[in-house]
């Protein structure tokens, strides 16, 4: 294929392609266009709602969460209030141990 056939090929199909490019622009538009008119959320570049819908259920269930996560963060403070509380009783008492058995070989000798 020569030079020029392949310039008067490229000449032949330029309009098509700028048309399908052209529709297929103007068809994202117009889909865009309706969902933001009928109140759909729109779709980010992976799928995710960009501008989700705010109703009354869900700006309630965001406050029952956010209480529940509170809830879960004093319990878990608590938690580990505990566990610091028998890990020291628990080091403690086998370090005291350790001394009274010391104190007794020691009488012992």
């Amino acid at each position: 294929m020569t030079a020029a056939e392949k310039i008067q090929l490229f000449s032949a199909l330029a309009p098509m392609i700028g048309t399908l490019g052209v529709a297929a622009m103007l068809g994202w538009v117009a889909t865009t266009w309706m969902r933001i008119r009928n109140g759909y959320p729109l779709d980010g570049q992976w799928g995710q709602a960009l501008y989700p819908k705010r109703d009354d259920e869900t700006i309630e269930r965001v406050k029952l969460l956010t209480q529940e996560n509170g809830q879960l963060r004093a319990e878990l403070g608590a938690m580990k209030d505990r566990l610091q509380n028998v890990e020291r009783i628990v080091t403690d008492s086998g370090h005291l141990l350790s001394q009274e058995i010391e104190q007794l070989r020691d009488r012992a000798n």
